[in-house]
């Protein structure tokens, strides 16, 4: 790791810490009794002869500054849904991003589809924060957790019944990818170090990923030309933040993305 994502990192164990200081595990593992019903995530990604999309709910990123100033993310998941957005992705790093894990519980409550949380996760106490806060799904990266890392948080991800999309942007992170039981890849075009965006690093990808396998690109994702191309290539669905947030009629870009 080097550069932006290994300072996202240093601060997100800070992060994590401050917050096992104001809430134990003990209580969020109390609160999950409340919490609703998972909603099938990977299972709304996979629809024959359909790229589904993945909308993100996403206020600024540490490489465009602010994205949207006007940030409504319970109107904004409610657009996406009446879109036909197949689920959405919630951004809840504040540092970073400009999120809150508030917003995922209020978009959560607002719409029907599943939803992600879209975080930084490296400690079982942020997936425990998910599944109280309501998520469907989580997000583990593949380059920040090293070692067995990655297969311990998937098998406690699931055993918190949360789907889990395990994302990496480098090839050689593969094989510890599938090694770990993930049944649902994200590939990121955008390399989280330089933040350099190539839609073809998908595709290069996809052929060493197995057939049952639900592969999802991420970013870089603009307009109907590469999701026909994706789909071509057999790609299940997209996760598409950045484009989206951008217009300022998101109702519209997401029916011109989706064609």
């Amino acid at each position: 790791m080097a550069d932006i994502l290994a300072r996202i990192v240093e601060t997100k164990w800070g992060e994590i810490a401050a917050a096992k200081s104001r809430v134990s595990e003990v209580e969020l593992r109390q609160r999950l009794s409340a919490a609703p019903p998972p909603r099938g995530f990977a299972a709304a990604l996979r629809v024959p002869g359909e790229v589904r999309v993945i909308a993100e709910v996403k206020k600024a990123s540490p490489s465009a500054g602010v994205i949207r100033a006007d940030f409504d993310p319970v109107a904004i998941g409610r657009t996406y849904e009446a879109h036909g957005a197949a689920a959405l992705s919630v951004l809840t790093d504040e540092s970073y991003f400009q999120g809150k894990l508030e917003y995922l519980s209020a978009v959560r409550a607002a719409v029907a589809v599943p939803c992600l949380r879209k975080e930084f996760i490296l400690d079982r106490y942020q997936l425990l924060e998910a599944a109280a806060a309501g998520a469907d799904a989580v997000l583990l990266i593949a380059e920040i957790l090293p070692g067995e890392r990655l297969k311990e948080l998937h098998q406690e991800a699931l055993a918190l019944d949360l789907d889990v999309l395990v994302e990496l942007h480098d090839a050689d992170q593969l094989p510890r990818v599938l090694d770990c039981g993930a049944t649902l890849i994200g590939i990121n075009n955008r390399d989280l170090r330089s933040f350099v965006t190539r839609l073809e690093h998908t595709l290069e990808l996809l052929p060493r990923i197995p057939a049952g396998v639900t592969v999802v690109s991420e970013s870089g994702i603009k307009t109907r030309a590469d999701m026909a191309k994706l789909k071509a290539a057999g790609v299940h669905a997209v996760l598409v933040g950045e484009s989206l947030m951008r217009s300022p009629d998101i109702g519209a870009a997401l029916d011109d993305l989706r064609g």
